[in-house]
């Protein structure tokens, strides 16, 4: 009888699936979510949206009301087209497939966000990823150099970065986009908490692709990404986005919700700030080390990072464990900005880990 092993992809067979814990009644630190929940006008928005939708149909396959609303929101300069996703994750997807051509190749850094390189494997793509920098800063010149050998298709380049939290310097960026032999997409999924874009670069560099989420910014829960460049590249990337893949309340909501995003962007503005005072409180514990972050989420070292991670977890605080999952990340924990209550749950529960 056949098994999968006699027809699934070598490469396939080899792949661990991505893993989401279950979070339970913890608190939930380990997604970069925004730990917000909706304001009352907006829920109630919800609401009349929901009741109103036409739940029998499917949705706009150009997801054209969307877009337009989607090009003032994110100041998408005029010329530009958009592509709209189930997340950045089916974004970065439709690109692979487009590109993966026999032999063509996927290059980002190193560490950054995985789905870079599982979904290179997915489309059949090689990858190579470049060291970042002391203090995790982007190396252009290695980059380059690396550029050079291995002509990649595209370079993906997140920005901040996940999961180290920086904003890579922008000559360095623009460096790496003038010399790259195919596109170089820049992921500003954290762009509402770190406040610099290559969305105004668009026009002066046309191999550059810039992708935004909105599931940073308070609506995960609409799994909606979007892609914006040049009309001639988005006309063959949009090929691979399957019929109606962005749903119709997705699509009625995101439209509503991001003509007045102002709720959104006070919560976004209080996520800085209250990451401001947990990276202090951090700063402040022996034995800690965080590293600076423009995105909602803190990175920091701590010895016996294991142990840290499972006495959080005993203690009721999910956070992520990044230690083992790349050398350069030993002893790393990850956790995202939550509320003041959380983020105060989240220090009694490491100072009496660590006091343990």
């Amino acid at each position: 009888m056949v098994s999968p092993r006699d027809l699934v992809r070598e490469d396939i067979l080899q792949l661990s699936p991505y893993h989401v814990p279950d979070a339970g009644c913890m608190v939930k630190l380990d997604a970069m979510e925004n730990p917000y929940a909706l304001p009352e006008p907006l829920r109630a928005l919800v609401s009349e949206v929901a009741r109103e939708a036409a739940l029998n149909r499917y949705p706009d396959p150009s997801a054209s009301r969307l877009k337009s609303r989607l090009r003032s929101a994110m100041a998408i300069p005029p010329g530009m087209e958009v592509a709209v996703g189930n997340g950045s994750d089916e974004i970065i997807q439709m690109i692979c497939l487009a590109l993966a051509r026999p032999g063509a190749k996927v290059m980002s850094v190193e560490p950054t966000f995985v789905m870079f390189r599982m979904i290179a494997t997915y489309a059949g793509m090689g990858y190579t990823a470049v060291p970042l920098g002391e203090g995790f800063a982007l190396d252009a010149d290695a980059m380059i150099r690396a550029m050079e050998v291995h002509r990649p298709a595209v370079v993906f380049l997140a920005y901040p970065n996940n999961p180290t939290g920086n904003l890579f310097d922008a000559d360095a960026v623009d460096a790496v986009i003038g010399r790259a032999p195919g596109l170089v997409v820049v992921d500003e999924a954290y762009h509402a908490f770190a406040g610099r874009t290559c969305m105004d670069r668009l026009a002066s560099r046309p191999n550059l692709l810039v992708m935004r989420t909105l599931s940073k910014l308070g609506l995960a829960g609409l799994r909606l990404g979007l892609v914006a460049g040049a009309p001639a590249w988005l006309a063959e990337i949009d090929k691979l986005r399957l019929p109606y893949n962005v749903n119709t309340l997705s699509q009625l909501l995101a439209e509503r919700i991001m003509a007045e995003p102002e709720a959104l962007l006070a919560q976004a503005a209080a996520i800085r700030e209250a990451r401001s005072g947990l990276f202090q409180a951090l700063s402040r514990l022996p034995g800690v080390d965080p590293y600076p972050s423009d995105a909602n989420f803190i990175l920091f070292r701590v010895a016996g990072a294991d142990r840290v991670f499972a006495g959080l977890k005993s203690r009721g605080v999910l956070i992520k464990n990044l230690s083992g999952s790349h050398p350069r990340l030993a002893d790393c924990l990850r956790v995202t900005v939550g509320t003041p209550e959380e983020n105060g749950t989240f220090l009694e529960a490491l100072r009496a880990t660590l006091a343990a």
